[in-house]
């Protein structure tokens, strides 16, 4: 791990594993921002370095040149991005390995003839659609019982596989398309939102509609239909002959510019607003004293025909570990939960203890059916838990309410160990 200069050019995904792991151990890393591709990386002195003249390329203040991003990733890590010990170190090369042979091929495929980069060919891109659907599956039955790839945090098998899959969630992955890999959905937007990735790629928003084929875009990257002089060739004209004049043709579906996104419609909008002002009680609960004053002021103002209250339970305590790692999951639930967050609010408490506790909590949001029914965008956790709708006017509801708004209580004779609101 050694300070130095990377060589690359701008949103270079190969570049940005190398930046994250960087991040993560404390390495210097320094972007040279002179380099220019096809000029820098051809010069003699650059490929006395690096033979190839390939990018990214290392150059470590000690002198070391490394090429290969996943060696550079590697060569800037710190010991626990690399593995624990000698088998998560192998568990760590295996996923590498994973990420390079089994998704990025098939993610090249599919997304570079959309970015114009690439001719489009049908049979190789629905073949690298199954490909990824495949590739998703293996994570998605790993991630089940994980929050991370290998280890109980986060190592460089998380790093590489979340850039390689990083050009497909925000360029194909539809929300119909990646419905069915919920635990891969989740691993992969827990990981875009740490501060060591977001420091790197910034916000990272997934993919509203499928990106298609950009015919333009393609002529205009690879140069057709212009001579040697970049000219372009014209049509030799059939003497005696007036050419007709017809329409322009309609361009295919795959070849239309692409609209200005649109602003997606609230979930929440078509339900009834009642008259609980969930984002005042939030500010009452915050600022004052929860027994004294914010129960009271809900119990008052709770609207029962707007908004409805729900009880969740975990439902596998057998794979929660440490319980930092729990509450972690906790937190990246609420972060993925954004469009809810002013039609909701929850207390979620960790009970237990590392290797033995369970996950729980009391939900309040606008509308009387599941709320996550609303919006593919809120699916991505939910069914990781059991939900059950609560009865206002209960006295059960009413303790049960009071326990987990003040994070205390009987709980059944569980024990607070953490909790998160969400708010």
């Amino acid at each position: 791990m050694a300070a130095g200069t990377l060589y690359t050019y701008p949103e270079n995904f190969r570049a940005q594993k190398i930046l994250i792991a960087a991040k993560y151990s404390g390495t210097q890393v320094t972007v040279a921002n002179d380099f220019k591709l096809g000029e820098s990386n051809k010069n003699e002195a650059f490929l006395k370095k690096f033979p190839l003249g390939k990018v990214p390329a290392y150059e470590a203040k000690n002198g070391d040149c490394v090429f290969e991003s996943n060696a550079i990733a590697y060569y800037v890590a710190n010991e626990a991005l690399r593995g624990a010990s000698p088998s998560d170190a192998a568990f760590v090369q295996q996923w590498i390995n994973f990420a390079d042979s089994e998704i990025l091929p098939a993610a090249c495929t599919w997304v570079f003839p959309c970015m114009g980069l690439m001719q489009y060919n049908k049979q190789n891109t629905e073949r690298a659609k199954e490909d990824i659907k495949k590739a998703l599956g293996v994570l998605n039955t790993v991630l089940r019982t994980r929050t991370f790839l290998v280890g109980e945090r986060v190592s460089l098998a998380d790093i590489v596989v979340a850039c390689d899959l990083l050009m497909l969630y925000k360029m194909v992955l539809d929300p119909a398309f990646r419905q069915p890999y919920q635990n891969t959905n989740r691993w992969f937007t827990t990981l875009v939102n740490q501060p060591e990735f977001k420091a790197v790629l910034g916000s990272v928003v997934l993919c509203e509609k499928m990106a298609q084929f950009d015919a333009k875009k393609f002529a205009e990257l690879s140069g057709g239909g212009k001579d040697k002089g970049g000219k372009k060739e014209k049509k030799e004209q059939q003497p005696k002959q007036q050419p007709k004049k017809e329409k322009p043709p309609a361009k295919e579906k795959d070849e239309e510019e692409e609209p200005a996104p649109k602003e997606r419609k609230d979930p929440f909008a078509d339900l009834p607003k009642g008259t609980f002002d969930i984002e005042e009680f939030k500010r009452v609960y915050s600022n004052n004293d929860t027994a004294t004053v914010a129960l009271p002021y809900f119990w008052k103002n709770f609207d029962k025909e707007a908004f409805s209250i729900w009880h969740c339970e975990y439902n596998y305590p057998q794979d929660l570990k440490l319980t930092f790692m729990s509450i972690n999951l906790i937190r990246g639930f609420f972060q993925r939960l954004d469009r809810l967050r002013k039609h909701g609010f929850a207390s979620v408490i960790l009970f237990g203890e590392s290797n033995n506790s369970t996950i729980s909590g009391v939900w309040v949001w606008r509308g009387q059916g599941l709320a996550f029914d609303l919006s593919p965008d809120l699916q991505v956790d939910y069914d990781s838990y059991s939900w059950k709708k609560l009865d206002p006017d209960s006295e059960e509801t009413k303790k049960m309410v009071k326990e987990y708004f003040e994070c205390e209580g009987e709980f059944g004779g569980k024990k607070v160990c953490d909790y998160k609101i969400f708010k």
